[in-house]
């Protein structure tokens, strides 16, 4: 795979994310993982962490259609979607995940998504190791907020934590997997764990 042809792939899903009107080619990695596990329903309501600058959360509404909930939750302020709820927040802070359910007024999400990442310092060992922390941060978030059966989406950068995070996510969830979309760059070593069918609600995570 020749550099060209990877910057010229990167610069197709940009182009192409410009000319639909999405804020972020990432929307197209959400598509992708959508059209192979079909894990955000129609009239859902999905919470996506890290929403900034609002990509995923434009893909998630198209998805649950005028019925459905999107919240995207952010530190970086986000410009208003229609139909869509930003939050500005820190998804680490009990008082977001308070802010997070007052906007569901008493339901519960369908699904949690986390496309976030770490801001990248250029040493691997350590963005790796940061972005296995927001994952955690993410999925205390999921396992306090879902339903019996909700799903979970998580972007993780791949090295020595993947597998113990792995092996969390299987405690909570029935089906785990791994899955690298297309539009994600050939060079890039983030994966995204697919978790299918939260298994019990009522057991808190009490492990960090």
């Amino acid at each position: 795979m020749t550099r060209w042809y990877i910057e010229k792939k990167k610069e197709h899903f940009y182009q192409e994310a410009k000319r639909v009107g999405y804020r972020a080619r990432s929307a197209f990695k959400l598509q992708q993982i959508q059209k192979r596990f079909r894990l955000i329903p129609k009239d859902g309501i999905v919470v996506d962490l890290g929403a900034a600058p609002g990509g995923w959360s434009q893909v998630a509404k198209e998805l649950v259609g005028p019925q459905g909930i999107v919240i995207g939750i952010d530190l970086s302020s986000i410009k208003p979607f229609e139909g869509v709820i930003f939050l500005q927040g820190d998804v680490t802070k009990p008082e977001t995940l308070e802010h997070i359910k007052d906007q569901m007024g008493g339901k519960n999400p369908t699904v949690v998504l986390s496309d976030m990442s770490p801001d990248i310092s250029g040493n691997y060992s350590i963005d790796q190791a940061r972005s296995a922390w927001l994952c955690e941060c993410a999925l205390r978030v999921a396992t306090q907020l879902l339903p019996q059966g909700g799903n979970f989406i998580c972007k993780i950068f791949e090295g020595e934590d993947t597998k113990s995070f792995m092996e969390k996510v299987k405690r909570d969830f029935m089906v785990v997997k791994t899955f690298s979309p297309e539009a994600s760059r050939k060079s890039s070593s983030e994966v995204y764990i697919i978790a299918k069918s939260f298994k019990n609600p009522n057991k808190k995570h009490h492990e960090s």
